[in-house]
């Protein structure tokens, strides 16, 4: 009995060839197309990393004023042609489920691409698995205590527009 078996053309387009790693410099200067939401005020920018690689995330995050993140264990698998990738000593496959982190922030549209760029260069690892930035709209946001709405509601005391703030009138 014959089994089947995806032609070696049909394997060769499953596989598609490992890409090149990004220089630092190529994710420091990413910038995110979000003209297909052009009303959209706020994004939530969710990235999937090495847990591992979280607290230089976090850190990242921090010192460019982004206050307010959440953090949270996952489990998840992606296409990686094929490679085996090594994490706490174990080898996975591709339908293995792997540990990682996602990172979860909310910020205003002016914000957007310094936070990828924060996420891209403090995940980098140059290797198979370092993870995916994902960026989607956010139609309002409300405190809870306050019942406050939108911008005001997103701002973080100490966060990215009150260092922007103190830095244009410290000139």
């Amino acid at each position: 009995m014959r089994r089947c078996r995806p032609s070696t053309r049909a394997r060769a387009a499953q596989a598609p060839a490992e890409a090149e790693a990004a220089s630092y410099a190529q994710l420091a200067s990413i910038e995110c197309d979000l003209s297909a939401f052009p009303t959209a005020q706020f994004f939530r920018v969710e990235a999937v990393v090495r847990p591992w690689r979280t607290p230089y995330v976090v850190a990242a995050l921090a010192a460019a004023g982004i206050r307010g993140l959440t953090t949270s264990p996952v489990r998840g698998v992606g296409v990686q042609g094929g490679s085996r990738e090594r994490y706490t000593g174990s080898e996975f496959s591709l339908t293995d489920l792997v540990d990682k982190a996602k990172v979860e922030v909310v910020v205003e549209r002016a914000q957007v691409d310094v936070v990828v760029r924060c996420v891209a260069t403090s995940a980098a690892t140059g290797e198979v698995g370092d993870g995916k930035v994902f960026v989607l709209p956010v139609a309002e946001v409300v405190r809870v205590r306050t019942a406050e709405r939108g911008a005001v509601a997103e701002k973080m005391a100490g966060g990215m527009s009150d260092l922007l703030r103190a830095g244009s009138s410290g000139n």
